[in-house]
């Protein structure tokens, strides 16, 4: 099974778009055909943006999305690199998919370096295996 670490960006355009990519990517792992990959910063990260009044997502639907992502994902303790980044803000994402083997999927490209481990959205549902 292809595991992935989603980036918070991801995990809010799945919400307000549940029709688009990002949401079947996010459906995919809640259905076990994708290993998500998390830690608990990472998990702290979608609590908190998710809970940001100007999203309008509602308390019940953000618990449930954090409900579903804490019985789905596997939680690792990263190996923390020393990589330049943009946004430090961002390293979790990066050392948890680089720990863990696993592609991180943003709509960020431009926040992390350029490597084949890290794709959008797009660019995973294009791959063949998806």
């Amino acid at each position: 099974m292809r595991q992935i670490v989603i980036d918070t960006n991801v995990i809010i355009s799945s919400v307000l778009s549940p029709n688009g990519k990002p949401s079947e990517i996010v459906k995919r792992c809640f259905s076990n055909s994708l290993q998500l990959i998390c830690t608990n910063e990472i998990l702290d990260e979608y609590r908190r943006v998710l809970s940001y009044n100007k999203l309008n997502i509602t308390a019940d639907t953000q618990a449930s999305i954090i409900r579903a992502i804490e019985e789905v994902a596997v939680f690792i303790e990263p190996t923390v690199s020393e990589i330049p980044l943009p946004h430090e803000s961002d390293r979790i994402f990066y050392d948890t998919a680089k720990s863990g083997n696993a592609i991180l999927i943003t709509g960020n490209l431009k926040h992390f370096p350029d490597e084949p481990f890290i794709m959008t959205p797009s660019d995973l549902m294009q791959k063949e295996d998806f």
